[in-house]
C-alpha cells in the first residue's frame, strides 16, 4: 500500500520503524505485526502504531490530519478503560537532512499511538486457548469488575426507544444483504431465518428494549469487546476500543456482554462469559433478561460472521478458507442461541 501525498511514502517510513535505531530505549530488536488497519511496531516495553492510510465506508485515514485526529481519539478512548497502558501519541518527523525521526524536531510527516507492552501470556484469548480459565477464574471476574464499574459511572446517551430499535433493525438488514451475496457461499435460507427472526423480535418484544433504552442503559461502551482486547493483570486493562465511530460504540452493556460471551463460546470457554456477566449483575444492579441476551448473541454473530466473510473482498489475504470457516461458525453459533 503506497501514499504518495507524503514525501517518502508509506514503505520508508515502515521501513524506518522496524529498525531497533529508531526507538529511544534502543530495544536489541523490533517485532512488526500487520493488521487491517494498522502496522504494530514492539518493542522490549513499548509499542507503536501507524495507522494506514486507507478509506473504507465508515472511515477515512487517507490524509495525515485524519491519522493524527484518530490517534489522539484513540488514546483518550482507550484511556477509559486501560488508563496507565496508552501513553499518549508521538510524531514522526522528517528531518532537515531527509532522515526520519521519531519526536524529531523536522516537518510532522505522521502519527503514532504510543502503548506499554502487555504481556502476551495475560491476554483473556491466550489464557482460555491454553486451558488457564478455571485457574485464572479470580483475575477474570476482577477484569469483569473492572468493566461493570465502567458501565456503571458511564453518561446515559439520550436515544429515543423508536430510534434505538430502528438502528438494531437496520443493522440486521445490513447483515443480511451482505451475507446473503452469492459469491460468499454461505448458506441463504439460514441468514434469511436469523434475519427475519430477530426483526420479528424487534418489533413483537419491543418490551425487551424500550425499558432499559427508558432507563438509560444505552452508554457509549468499548465497541469491540472481545477477549483479545483483555488483559488481565492486577490492574486489569481493555485495550482496543472501536474508536473510529461513535455510533458503534453507543450500546446498551448487555449487548457487549453478550458480544464477549459469544466469543468466549467460540473460543470454547463460555464459562468465562458467565463470570463477567455474573460480575456485571453484582456490580451494577442490573440483571439483563435471558431473551435480550439472545437476541444480542445473534445479533453479534451476524456482526461478525459479516465482518469475516469480508475478507473474501480482501485480495491481500492470505487464507481466504479461514475466514470463511469463520463466518459459518458465527453462523453456527447464532443458529444454537435462536434454537
Amino acid at each position: 500500500m503506497s501514499d504518495p501525498g507524503l514525501g517518502g511514502g508509506v514503505e520508508a517510513r515502515v521501513a524506518f520503524l522496524r529498525q531497533p535505531r529508531a526507538y529511544a530505549e534502543s530495544p536489541g530488536r523490533v517485532e512488526t505485526i500487520e493488521t487491517h488497519m494498522s502496522w504494530v511496531f514492539l518493542t522490549h516495553r513499548e509499542a507503536y502504531k501507524l495507522k494506514k492510510p486507507i478509506r473504507y465506508d465508515s472511515l477515512d485515514f487517507t490524509a495525515p490530519e485524519q491519522r493524527r485526529r484518530n490517534c489522539h481519539a484513540e488514546v483518550r478512548l482507550n484511556r477509559r478503560l486501560a488508563p496507565g497502558v496508552y501513553l499518549g501519541v508521538v510524531v514522526l518527523t522528517r528531518e532537515p537532512d531527509g532522515a526520519l525521526a521519531l519526536d524529531g524536531s523536522g516537518a510532522p510527516e505522521d502519527w503514532l499511538v504510543r502503548m506499554r507492552r502487555l504481556p502476551a501470556g495475560r491476554m483473556l484469548e491466550t489464557v482460555i486457548a491454553a486451558g488457564r480459565a478455571a485457574r485464572e477464574e479470580a483475575s477474570i471476574r476482577d477484569a469483569g469488575r473492572h468493566l461493570a464499574r465502567f458501565y456503571r459511572d458511564a453518561r446515559s446517551i439520550p436515544i429515543s426507544a423508536d430510534a434505538y430499535r430502528r438502528r438494531l433493525a437496520d443493522g440486521t438488514r445490513s447483515d443480511l444483504r451482505e451475507l446473503c451475496r452469492p459469491r460468499f457461499g454461505l448458506s441463504r435460507r439460514a441468514v434469511e431465518l436469523l434475519a427475519q427472526a430477530q426483526l420479528e423480535v424487534l418489533e413483537i418484544h419491543r418490551s425487551l428494549f424500550d425499558p432499559r433504552v427508558q432507563a438509560g442503559r444505552i452508554v457509549e461502551g468499548h465497541g469491540d469487546l472481545r477477549p483479545e482486547h483483555v488483559c488481565l493483570l492486577p490492574d486489569p486493562a481493555i485495550i482496543d476500543c472501536l474508536e473510529f465511530d461513535r455510533d458503534l460504540r453507543l450500546l446498551d452493556p448487555a449487548d457487549e456482554l453478550a458480544f464477549l460471551g459469544l466469543e468466549c463460546e467460540r473460543l470454547g470457554q463460555p464459562i468465562v462469559g458467565r463470570w463477567f456477566l455474573e460480575t456485571y449483575t453484582e456490580v451494577t444492579g442490573d440483571a439483563p433478561p435471558g431473551p435480550l441476551l439472545r437476541f444480542y448473541r445473534v445479533y453479534r454473530a451476524l456482526r461478525r460472521a459479516k465482518i469475516a466473510i469480508w475478507h473474501l473482498d480482501d485480495p491481500s489475504v492470505r487464507d481466504p478458507d479461514r475466514f470463511a470457516a469463520r463466518a459459518r461458525r458465527y453462523l453456527e453459533l447464532a443458529a444454537s442461541v435462536a434454537a
